[in-house]
């Protein structure tokens, strides 16, 4: 069962740092609305890294951020969590590979691959913590933009990459903590309560001896 699991919350890990580098070069992070009595034929849209335009036509142009230290502020941390996000995520998909039980490695003990095993579900927990941070701290201030009546520039909503991102942080926290719980559930106790079982048989002094086979009781008795 811990073997399944463990599979299972891999692939999830996987997947999810598989969604988080699609979610960083999506280019769909906030949206232009089209709330409002102006009728609007151009879409603007913008992710971390570049702003565009599209036009009725579907001609489009987009414009890099020459300057990182102009940008705002929670554009740069957005940046620097996505970053750290993949790099987490890729340390805990080559930890978590060699502390599954399906996979050898050297004489490493049980206990020593599930030691392994939660370091890696421990590592794609933070990695999702830090893409949920990102993505949310990004859609905050769209809303905070959105529902504010003095902000003279343009309005944007909630785009595709915020959505992929969630998602990202979900499976990537959802199968680090499959891998965490399929190292508490590997280890077992039977062998200690065997032991002890033993030990206070042998604190008591008490002794159990079998019956002997009837071949060797019928000679104690014609000897007797």
């Amino acid at each position: 069962m811990s073997t399944g699991l463990q599979i299972v919350g891999f692939f999830l890990g996987v997947g999810s740092w598989l969604l988080t580098g699609a979610c960083l070069s999506n280019d769909y992070w906030k949206v232009s609305s089209f709330a409002g009595s102006v009728i609007i034929s151009t879409q603007q849209y913008q992710n971390l890294w570049h702003s565009c335009a599209e036009d009725s036509t579907g001609i489009k142009n987009c414009r890099d951020y020459e300057s990182l230290l102009a940008l705002p502020g929670y554009v740069q941390g957005c940046r620097a969590l996505m970053i750290i996000a993949l790099l987490l995520g890729l340390a805990s998909i080559i930890v978590s590979v060699l502390g599954l039980k399906c996979t050898k490695l050297g004489n490493t003990s049980r206990e020593g691959k599930g030691k392994i095993a939660l370091t890696g579900g421990s590592l794609f927990i933070l990695s999702g913590l830090c893409t949920l941070v990102a993505v949310s701290w990004y859609a905050s201030r769209i809303v905070q933009e959105f529902y504010d009546p003095f902000y003279g520039g343009t309005k944007f909503e909630l785009g595709a990459g915020l959505y992929m991102g969630w998602g990202a942080a979900a499976l990537a926290i959802l199968g680090g903590g499959m891998l965490c719980c399929s190292c508490k559930t590997g280890t077992s106790g039977a062998p200690q309560a065997y032991y002890s079982a033993v030990s206070a048989q042998q604190q008591g002094k008490t002794i159990y001896r079998t019956a002997p086979p009837s071949s060797e009781a019928g000679s104690m008795k014609a000897y007797v």
